[in-house]
């Protein structure tokens, strides 16, 4: 499974993994601003297919949606950010209710949920799209950003030197229709079944009191 996930950005469009063919779908950039009541949390850890699934599963997260932050040029395609030429992550925005889940517990569980040793990869897949970054918005999302990494240094949660980005939020673009809910919609895919699908019950081992 070398790199499955590079694999599978050649393949997306095909009927193999059940998507009709909408590469030429053009994102948007979506507004920063949160509901009335609602925080957004920005960040990138990797396929954001696995992600989408996993943060989908708490309680006081309202909605989760896969997109491409930090990179060069507007309105990038999945193929554009697949071909590691553009800076984008794959990157989740995440809107939440603060009452219910914290900016610092959902930064915590990211933290956890992900390898933030390794630069540039996550497992086998490779490149910068799927680098560790948490995208602030303000001064206070980056302080409890930094606050939550040196809390799981000191932890020695993992054995390796973090390497997450802490950047600011400059703009983020939903991914193209086809990746929302993709893990929901095709369990039967092969990246999802043996890629995201354990990844998904680690997370409901690691975070059943949080759950929905």
């Amino acid at each position: 499974m070398m790199i499955l996930r590079q694999f599978f950005c050649a393949v997306i469009l095909s009927a193999a993994c059940g998507c009709v063919a909408l590469a030429a779908e053009p994102s948007s950039k979506a507004s920063v601003l949160p509901p009335p009541g609602r925080e957004i949390a920005t960040l990138a850890g990797g396929c954001f297919w696995a992600m989408e699934a996993r943060f989908k599963l708490l309680k006081g997260v309202d909605s989760v949606t896969p997109g491409y932050a930090g990179g060069r040029i507007p309105k990038p395609t999945y193929e554009q950010v697949c071909s590691e030429s553009t800076g984008y992550a794959e990157t989740v925005q995440i809107v939440f209710d603060p009452k219910v889940v914290s900016y610092h517990d959902l930064v915590d569980i990211f933290m956890r949920a992900h390898n933030p040793t390794t630069k540039d990869r996550q497992g086998n897949d490779v490149g910068s799209s799927y680098r560790s970054v948490i995208f602030y918005q303000d001064a206070r999302q980056k302080a409890i950003a930094e606050g939550v990494i040196h809390e799981i240094e000191k932890a020695r949660v993992w054995s390796g030197a973090i390497v997450t980005e802490i950047s600011p939020l400059t703009a983020f673009y939903p991914a193209e229709a086809y990746h929302d809910d993709y893990y929901a919609r095709h369990p039967e895919n092969t990246y999802c079944r043996f890629v995201v699908g354990p990844e998904v019950d680690k997370f409901r081992r690691d975070n059943r009191a949080r759950l929905k």
